[in-house]
């Protein structure tokens, strides 16, 4: 049976991401560095080590082993050909399980395992007159199995390379129960096929082990290097430099920074960061995830420079889609051109300088207020109002996906230019509030609560997630469940090969 279930890629492909990451020399640096950090804790590697034999078992069960056949001397009987066929595993239990990091990779190690068999015997010998045969069934239980393999996986041109490096599987003790047969035929299955019995289970379980890594090196190759956000942006998860590793944590990073449609990298616009590591000390989630300022600079420049940060303010009432609700406010326009219907169009000028201090994300937006009035079916511009907005955001977690708010703190207006002479700013200024305010900030927001896909392994989802902001970082900490149908059901493709 072939180890390739959808569960076992699932498992095994979260183990390896969180913590068969281990470069040969954990100390190299590289000139190049990630925006998106994550941190697998002693917790979360606790979680993957546990999922990863699960899976493993649940994935080779039943296991069909090679039939196997041998000439034995029985006492007073003579030579009998015996031969065993059909010799199924059909269950396997590991009881104990460690994980240890080492310089040169890390070691998965499952012991004390019982595995119990079903297979069917025969055997026949002649006698001087006639040959002598007989068949039945038999059940083997395996005793003190011990699984171990050491592996390591080298970042090459921003994707993985898994190497095996070493693996063993040995078989203590085994217990065979015949149904049936002569009364020396248990000894001389004992005799003749104990031996035989525990290699071919440990060669199995190793032959399984094999075809597991290179499939999972394949996957590993196929791992796409961006996620596709929408028509417009994409998250660049290229693998950066060489993971960290202690005898606590694993951290590895990824360039974290989005690409526009074009796929042109958006990271010159932003010098290179020295790399920080993040400590898991003490921390009680599995996952850390961290996420540098300019990640959020670098989409806020992708939909800047793709022109997607200017739009009508739609949603406003009547009384301000008319010139004669300006009447006292603007009299001139009022004067100019009586009860014509507006528009109000906001368009952002530079992309949005985003800030993260210690539990606190800000964010500034300068824009231009531009003022229109359709007159005879043409759309005429009468004033332009320049805004500096400074805003306060929140940062929240809905399902995969790192969404968020934000809440007008504070703004300025100028007068940018006009068609209708001075405009008095003091009386626009409480207007300009209460547009801002109630109109363009749920717009904003209604763009922002999609957020972005957070790179999750397929199949995993962050269940009692914390946000904290430090230190130019948002920081999501985060335990995680598995579900085998949970990307399918909710549309989502994070990290998942085709």
């Amino acid at each position: 049976m072939e180890i390739s279930s959808k569960s076992m890629e699932d498992a095994i492909r979260f183990i390896f991401f969180s913590f068969l990451l281990i470069p040969a020399n954990t100390q190299l640096e590289s000139n190049q560095k990630g925006y998106i950090s994550a941190v697998i804790s002693t917790k979360g590697l606790d979680f993957a080590k546990d999922l990863l034999i699960e899976k493993a078992v649940s994935s080779i069960i039943p296991l069909q082993l090679s039939d196997i056949e041998k000439s034995a001397k029985i006492p007073v009987v003579g030579k009998v050909r015996m031969g065993l066929s059909d010799i199924v595993i059909y269950s396997v239990d590991f009881p104990f399980s460690s994980v240890a990091t080492g310089d040169s990779g890390i070691v998965l190690v499952a012991s004390g395992a019982t595995a119990n068999l079903n297979m069917k015997w025969k055997y026949s010998y002649k006698t001087w007159i006639v040959t002598i045969s007989d068949q039945g069934t038999a059940t083997v239980e395996v005793l003190g199995m011990v699984v171990w393999l050491k592996a390591a996986v080298l970042n090459e041109e921003g994707t993985l390379k898994l190497f095996l490096l070493d693996y063993e599987c040995h078989v203590k003790d085994i217990s065979i129960n015949v149904d049936g047969g002569a009364s020396w035929l248990y000894q001389g299955i004992i005799d003749a096929f104990r031996g035989k019995i525990m290699s071919e289970v440990e060669d199995a379980i190793i032959k399984k082990i094999k075809e597991g890594m290179i499939k999972l090196d394949s996957l590993f190759q196929s791992l796409p290097k961006q996620l596709q956000v929408n028509s417009v942006v994409a998250l660049n998860v290229t693998f950066m430099d060489d993971p960290l590793l202690t005898n606590s944590s694993v951290e590895l990073e990824i360039n974290g920074l989005f690409n526009g449609a074009d796929e042109i990298s958006v990271s010159n616009y932003y010098s290179k960061r020295a790399r920080n590591f993040l400590s898991c000390n003490g921390l009680a989630k599995m996952v850390e995830i961290s996420l540098h300022e300019k990640v959020f600079q670098s989409a806020a420049s992708v939909y800047f420079h793709a022109d997607h940060m200017h739009w009508t303010l739609n949603k406003i009432p009547e009384s301000l889609t008319n010139t004669a609700g300006w009447r006292y406010i603007i009299p001139q326009l009022y004067e100019q051109y009586p009860n014509d219907d507006m528009k109000l169009h906001v368009t952002v000028t530079s992309p949005p300088v985003i800030r993260i201090a210690d539990h606190d994300v800000d964010a500034s937006i300068y824009a231009d207020l531009t003022f229109e009035v359709l007159d005879s079916s043409e759309v005429v511009s009468i004033a332009c109002i320049s805004l500096v907005i400074s805003t306060s955001c929140s940062a929240e977690i809905h399902r995969n996906n790192l969404t968020g708010s934000i809440k007008l703190t504070n703004f300025t207006s100028s007068l940018a230019w006009s068609n209708i002479g001075n405009l008095n700013m003091h009386l626009l200024q409480a207007a300009m509030s209460t547009v801002l305010e109630n109109f363009f900030m749920p717009d904003l927001n209604l763009h922002l609560r999609n957020g972005f896909p957070l790179p999750l392994p397929h199949g995993f989802t962050l269940q009692n997630a914390e946000i904290v902001q430090l230190d130019s970082k948002v920081m999501v900490r985060s335990d995680l469940s598995y579900t085998e149908d949970m990307i399918s059901r909710l549309g989502i493709n994070l990290l998942a090969t085709a």
